[in-house]
């Protein structure tokens, strides 16, 4: 029988609080005449919290701003010690908690990698080895020997997320920085989260994009003003954050909301990248025509449907929706009905996509069934001029003398 392997975290009762101090303007005379009293309350930031992280899961966690989420990292990263409880952490641990963390605004970049992974524990014989794979990652050649101080945001994040990640942690804590970097910093990361999954890694994610933390993460735990409200699958645990996660106030019912893949039971059978002869695609080209294809159950529908369609990056920004509107509505059939979205010109950058698809009633006020990423695709370069940003506007340029 194969032993059990321990939990890469494990907290019991964990709680940490601080002092809210209520004086204000205090002077060292008023100190002194008042008897070194000083008034304040104690906040308790997190509060009996217990859980359990495996080894190898990638877990998110998730709650509003000011829930205790970046505390409890910091906890587990060793920052702050809990005041009642125990966090238990199995094996070694990388954190990439805030903006340039563990930088020495004075030293260079490169001096600040051997300073990092000494403190982690490594050699310089073993940085070094690592070194170029952490510059190259980080496209920080040219500035590696410039002061941090000099470092753009973007720079800090992208230095700071490959030291982490190239030290080969079994425990990799990550908190909102993502949302720093640039879209080709941010595959990057995706990617190599990948890559990590596959090694079996552990990963935690704090994050507000919930599209990401359901993308990454197997399980999600809901944390509220300092308290476990509910752990588990990460689609359930974002339903019920979703339905009364804000207000504290009890979930409401929501529709079936699956992630990734579709179920025998599923209205939806299929999700398509198609070009005009209807051959399936992985890959397009940016401004190149495709269409997207939905085919559904009508008949197990047993009402008129509009299909939704969601497109977003694989970072979870929103680039676009759409419905089918009447189209859709128009087809009076009791089997399986396909449904085309024909786009002439797809006007996005090159880049990583997702395709979420929702099936509503005719009026659009009730969900009946939604599937979020639940298909993937490149978008590839095809030439032409150079653009940034998040569409691909096509057009042509011309210049002509304006005369005197």
């Amino acid at each position: 029988m194969t032993p059990t392997l321990p939990n890469a975290i494990a907290l019991e009762g964990l709680g940490k609080k601080f002092r809210l101090t209520h004086d204000r303007n205090w002077t060292l005379k008023a100190t002194v005449l008042a008897g070194h009293r000083v008034h304040y309350e104690e906040f308790w930031a997190l509060r009996g919290l217990d859980l359990e992280i495996p080894h190898g899961s990638t877990f998110g966690i998730i709650g509003g701003n000011g829930s205790g989420k970046s505390t409890l990292l910091k906890v587990l990263a060793g920052i702050l010690r809990p005041d009642e409880g125990t966090a238990k952490v199995d094996g070694r641990l990388s954190a990439l908690l805030e903006l340039g963390a563990g930088f020495h605004p004075e030293l260079t970049g490169r001096e600040n990698v051997y300073l990092n992974g000494a403190i982690l524990g490594f050699t310089s014989r073993e940085i070094r080895r690592r070194f170029d794979d952490i510059v190259g990652f980080a496209e920080l050649d040219r500035f590696i020997d410039e002061p941090v101080r000099n470092y753009s945001s973007g720079m800090y994040v992208r230095l700071g997320f490959s030291v982490a990640i190239h030290v080969e942690p079994e425990i990799l804590l990550v908190d909102e920085v993502l949302a720093v970097g640039d879209h080709s910093f941010q595959k990057r990361c995706l990617d190599r989260f990948a890559q990590l999954k596959a090694e079996g890694r552990t990963i935690i994610l704090v994050s507000h994009d919930l599209d990401m933390v359901s993308w990454l993460c197997e399980q999600t735990a809901w944390i509220q003003q300092g308290t476990l409200q509910a752990v588990g699958p990460s689609p359930e645990v974002i339903d019920r954050f979703l339905a009364g996660g804000t207000d504290g106030t009890a979930p409401t019912p929501v529709p079936r909301r699956r992630f990734g893949g579709l179920g025998p039971d599923d209205l939806v059978r299929s999700v398509d990248l198609v070009d005009a002869n209807g051959h399936q695609m992985h890959r397009v080209g940016s401004g190149r025509p495709v269409r997207f294809r939905v085919r559904y159950d009508a008949g197990r529908a047993d009402e008129p449907v509009t299909v939704a369609l969601g497109l977003y990056r694989a970072d979870g920004t929103h680039v676009a929706s759409i419905n089918s509107g009447a189209a859709s509505r128009a087809v009076d059939d009791d089997g399986l009905v396909e449904v085309d979205y024909a786009i002439g010109s797809l006007a996005v950058q090159p880049g990583t996509y997702e395709l979420s698809v929702a099936l509503h009633d005719h009026s659009m006020r009730k969900v009946l069934e939604r599937h979020t990423h639940l298909v993937r695709f490149e978008v590839e370069p095809t030439g032409g001029d150079h653009q940034n940003g998040l569409v691909a506007l096509g057009g042509t340029w011309s210049a002509r003398s304006a005369g005197q």
